[in-house]
């Protein structure tokens, strides 16, 4: 029995390491800092995290970034909800993304219109639904108005004349965005842990790969590095929202969004631009019929939403239900 158990565990490793070898192919760990960091300091990282949770950069003191973007309490950078209320209690029409790894995405918001981290923080404070402050320069004004901001942004950017300034806000946010790194088991598994995954784990990932869903999924995020349209093989249910289109008007961007990282997956839901899928088993069903046309299996199903899970950063994994 002994041998016997020793064999079957020797093979199992040797499958693991074969799975390892692939999955390098078309995913990689994440590093240990994003791009950009190089000029971050520790001033300016903790100017930012003071930022990210003030809710005076909103018209009305009741809306922080960190109200859709949660990171108390096991929250993923997200707040849980189909879409988000703002400062006036008026909804958003996208799902709010997470804000975990995101400095490594091709681009930011599901239509990619803010090119980095920088771009995007400057987008909610100014956005009417959002946190509805009326321009840049009033933003400035109320900020440069609070006593214990002015010694921050001097130390966080020294040099700079006035250091108060819209663009420097974005970056320190951006700053201290750059420092959410979610290592998961994943990546001690593609470094070469092979007990890092479970064998149902490991089936999903060969799933996964075998399936296609890595056509789109890979790189270090899972995803977040490329445009696809949803439903490339059936339609998806709500048409209301035409993606990029609304940027581009050209037809050929009817219905596509950037593609979703699954890191932290687990943790986001609801999921998809709408915010109308509730569980990860129906995301990934769904996913398979609208972008492969496959009708996957409750195993399938199963194994690849197992996979999903060992995505999830490892100091946040007790919180998944």
């Amino acid at each position: 029995m002994v041998l016997l158990l020793m064999t079957a565990g020797s093979v199992f490793a040797d499958d693991a390491g074969l799975l390892i070898s692939r999955a390098n192919r078309f995913f990689s760990p994440l590093p240990e800092a994003m791009p950009g960091s190089e000029n971050d300091t520790p001033e300016r990282v903790a100017l930012g995290k003071k930022l990210y949770f003030e809710k005076r950069l909103s018209i009305n003191d009741t809306q922080s970034c960190a109200s859709c973007h949660r990171l108390e309490d096991g929250f993923a950078g997200v707040d849980n909800l189909p879409v988000s209320p703002g400062a006036k209690g008026e909804l958003g029409t996208r799902n709010s993304p997470t804000v975990l790894n995101a400095g490594w995405q091709d681009s930011q918001f599901w239509d990619g219109r803010a090119e980095d981290l920088v771009e995007q923080a400057k987008g909610p404070i100014l956005n009417p639904i959002e946190m509805g402050m009326p321009d840049e320069k009033t933003v400035e004004e109320k900020i440069r108005g609070i006593v214990e901001y002015r010694d921050a942004f001097v130390l966080a950017f020294p040099g700079d004349e006035p250091a108060i300034t819209y663009q420097n806000i974005a970056e320190a946010i951006a700053a201290f965005e750059r420092t959410l790194i979610t290592p998961s088991r994943f990546d001690d598994f593609m470094n070469g842990d092979a007990g890092a995954l479970s064998e149902t784990e490991q089936r999903g990932l060969k799933t996964f790969i075998k399936i296609d869903c890595k056509s789109c999924h890979d790189g270090k995020l899972v995803g977040g590095e490329t445009y696809e349209p949803l439903g490339k093989e059936n339609p998806y249910e709500n048409q209301s929202d035409p993606g990029i289109y609304t940027l581009t008007k050209d037809e050929i961007d009817l219905m596509v969004f950037k593609v979703a990282p699954l890191r932290n997956v687990a943790l986001t839901a609801p999921y998809f631009h709408d915010g109308k899928i509730n569980t990860l088993d129906e995301a990934v069903r769904k996913m398979g019929k609208l972008q492969l046309d496959e009708e996957l299996t409750d195993q399938q199903v199963s194994d690849i939403t197992a996979f999903l899970k060992a995505l999830t950063d490892k100091n946040r994994e007790q919180y998944i239900k």
